[in-house]
């Protein structure tokens, strides 16, 4: 990821064998990493079983926040792709039970449509 991705706003995917590496102590048995991106020290993890998102907090980082989102909690999403003049693709996560999406921007050349293949296949199962 380039580091100006990052100031945009934008994340970019992450090496899945590092991320499992860095979060065996979260992810349970049987659980593998099915993509991952990261938005300057932030983290969004699509599991085979779970969506988890991860912030760190405060100027060190030492503080983390772990949110675990099952998959039959989401009850729609949405990809806006990047056009001519657009520099970012957007995915939008409905949970049940919130008012507003979660919402990640991804750079123009990460390929969204990847992103919603991975969230089509655990969602709509």
């Amino acid at each position: 990821m380039g580091i100006f991705d990052g100031f945009m706003g934008n994340a970019s995917e992450v090496n899945i064998a590092d991320v499992e590496k860095e979060f065996k102590h979260t992810l349970a048995p049987n659980e593998k990493v099915e993509k991952a991106y990261r938005l300057i020290r932030d983290m969004f993890i699509f599991s085979n079983k779970r969506l988890i998102l991860i912030d760190k907090q405060g100027l060190t980082g030492k503080k983390v926040e772990y949110v675990s989102i099952p998959y039959r909690s989401i009850t729609h999403f949405s990809i806006e792709t990047a056009g001519n003049f657009d520099l970012d693709a957007e995915l939008k996560i409905w949970i049940s039970g919130a008012a507003e999406p979660i919402q990640k921007q991804f750079n123009k050349s990460l390929n969204i449509y990847e992103v919603q293949s991975v969230l089509a296949t655990y969602v709509l199962k």
